[in-house]
């Protein structure tokens, strides 16, 4: 062993060291599981869909989309879109795709379910 400027030899064993690295590790999860548990059981509730306690207007929920993807030509007749329909929330959107900026842009939206309802006219 090489003395150190005191005198005495460095030790060369980690027992008590790694003993209090292990042990304040598993107070820490320790602790961290208490406040993620904590936050959980004492987190407030969801707002729900029927409104807050506060009279505010009840919240409109949509529900899961159920999606079909068409291709197809626009009335402009040589731009291609593709129409997505929403069965669940019948509603349909049009897209066009942008080459210069590598992106689809919206050309076009309908409330089929409001279509349905319309009286025919001629």
């Amino acid at each position: 062993m090489i003395p150190t400027k005191s005198g005495t030899t460095p030790s060369t064993t980690l027992g008590p060291t790694r003993r209090f690295t292990s042990r304040g590790l598993f107070v820490l999860n320790g602790a961290l599981l208490a406040v993620l548990v904590a936050l959980i059981v004492f987190a407030p509730a969801p707002a729900e869909a029927s409104g807050d306690a506060s009279g505010a207007q009840p919240v409109s929920v949509r529900a899961r989309g159920e999606y079909t993807m068409v291709s197809g030509k626009t009335n402009q007749g040589t731009i291609n879109a593709v129409y997505v329909i929403d069965a669940a929330n019948r509603e349909m959107v049009a897209l066009m795709w942008e080459p210069n900026r590598k992106s689809f842009a919206g050309i076009g939206y309908r409330n089929l379910d409001a279509d349905a309802k319309a009286q025919p006219g001629r």
